[in-house]
């Protein structure tokens, strides 16, 4: 087994198919093509990796951000209640 392929199989869940295809058919190139395409599929797979990751952590983020969003506004809308009740109570405690 190349060294390619066991890169494939390692993270092929991790990788666009179009990546994993690659991969697999540099494996199929004779060793001297394939010794010089390595270390650059090698590149493009980490790097692919690695955008996948940092996708994955955005998009962490962003669901927090969103959560964080509805409490905010939860909250916000509890003090504007609790603000035009305490208004109403003091205008009934100073009106008539």
């Amino acid at each position: 087994m190349s060294h390619a392929s066991r890169i494939v199989k390692r993270e092929e869940h991790e990788l666009p198919t179009d990546v994993v295809e690659l991969a697999k058919a540099l494996a199929e190139l004779p060793g001297e093509h394939r010794q010089r395409i390595e270390p650059l599929i090698k590149s493009v797979l980490e790097s692919t990796k690695r955008r996948r990751r940092i996708l994955g952590l955005v998009q962490d983020a962003l669901g927090q951000l969103r959560l964080d969003m509805r409490y905010l506004m939860f909250d916000l809308e509890a003090t504007r209640r609790e603000r035009d009740e305490f208004r109403r109570k003091l205008e009934e405690a100073n009106g008539p």
